[in-house]
């Protein structure tokens, strides 16, 4: 594929563009589309929301005749099936438009080429491939939910200098600075559910909510409108023995977004009448005494992209030991907690360099006070 510094550019353009939607539009994927006619750019857009319109629907409407003998830089294959919205290779061809660009094929078994093939028959030139790395970075979860079923899980953990998470009485409260929590609410945005255990509920009575006042000046940048665009993951909690209360969990019941309780028992009528409507109760298999992780990252990529799991060491811990975990983010304070502190993961007691999980850092970078490290774990 021959590509000009103008392409790169143009594509470089259409990524920018795509990472406006990280708040907003999953289940779909972050999508951004260029058109330039003549070297200059006369129409662009980004997907916002799942059900409204595509990347390129937004380009093609500000582009207008502009379009006809437009090349079109899109940052995934343009879509070929007919869904909440019609096909947008459909839309590129009604316009004109003689020359796409696409970053990476689709992995969604609905599309997987039939975009590009469906353009290439309408006499359009297509290239594919160019900055591919940077489009995958796009959409982690979306991609592994299509080639695998499951979705994108990250492990978050906020810990001291010598990888505590609170003092030996319990104390964690505050570990990191304002700036590393509110970096948080960013993550979580960015994630379709959050996973945690009954122990951290019980402890602490979180809500697990994304806080839209937290999220700064991203929000102006994206596709959230006001708070009510904001989309709030799906909050998920492990409850092994079922014996999670209403009383027990005001804070999380009282944000009226979903909730699901997982368990490997049936709750009891009394129980359920407690709960309200927004909570969903699933029962799956235990194993050693606990939820079936793999059984229920299963179930939530049948429904979600990604999961951020936000949890005491040893639920953290059981996701890194079972091998179920892509990426760790770490929000490392400076700060001595002691030789009694709690660990930030409860781990296996591994007796050779080669059982240990390989990680790669992919970013580091001061927030406030305080660092942040982001791990793929391989």
């Amino acid at each position: 594929m021959t590509c000009s510094a103008h392409d790169i550019q143009m594509m470089a353009r259409a990524i920018q563009l795509a990472k406006r939607g990280r708040f907003t539009t999953a289940p779909n994927p972050n999508v951004g589309c260029v058109l330039t006619l003549n070297d200059q750019i006369v129409g662009e857009g980004f997907h916002i929301q799942a059900g409204g319109p595509h990347a390129e629907v937004h380009a093609l409407r500000k582009a207008g005749d502009k379009a006809r003998g437009a090349t079109a830089y899109v940052t995934l294959e343009p879509c070929s099936h007919y869904g909440r919205t019609p096909p947008c290779a459909k839309g590129l061809i009604e316009a004109g438009v003689t020359r796409v660009v696409v970053a990476m094929t689709d992995p969604n078994p609905q599309v997987a080429g039939r975009g590009i093939n469906m353009l290439k028959d309408a006499g359009i030139e297509v290239q594919t491939g160019l900055l591919e790395a940077q489009a995958r970075a796009l959409n982690p979860g979306f991609i592994t939910r299509m080639e695998v079923g499951l979705p994108f899980v990250t492990v978050k953990v906020a810990a001291s200098l010598d990888g505590k998470t609170a003092l030996s009485n319990g104390v964690s409260k505050w570990i990191t600075g304002p700036q590393a929590r509110a970096d948080v609410q960013r993550l979580r945005a960015r994630h379709s559910a959050l996973v945690t255990g009954i122990g951290t509920i019980l402890a602490d009575n979180p809500t697990l909510n994304v806080r839209f006042d937290k999220l700064g000046s991203v929000v102006a940048e994206t596709g959230v409108l006001d708070e009510s665009t904001l989309q709030q993951p799906l909050r998920v909690v492990l409850d092994s023995s079922a014996r999670l209360t209403a009383d027990a969990a005001t804070n999380l019941f009282g944000f009226a977004s979903p909730i699901l309780l997982v368990s490997t028992k049936v709750y009891s009528d009394e129980q359920l009448a407690s709960f309200p409507e927004h909570i969903e109760t699933l029962v799956l298999d235990g194993k050693n005494g606990s939820v079936d992780l793999r059984s229920l990252l299963t179930e939530l990529g049948s429904r979600v992209n990604s999961v951020l799991v936000e949890a005491g060491a040893t639920l953290a811990g059981a996701f890194v030991t079972e091998e179920l975990v892509d990426e760790l983010v770490l929000y490392q304070a400076p700060k001595l907690l002691g030789s009694h502190g709690r660990n930030m993961l409860v781990l296996p007691d591994w007796q050779s360099m080669d059982s240990i999980p390989a990680m790669t850092l992919l970013d580091e970078r001061k927030i406030g006070s305080d660092r942040r490290f982001i791990f793929r774990v391989c």
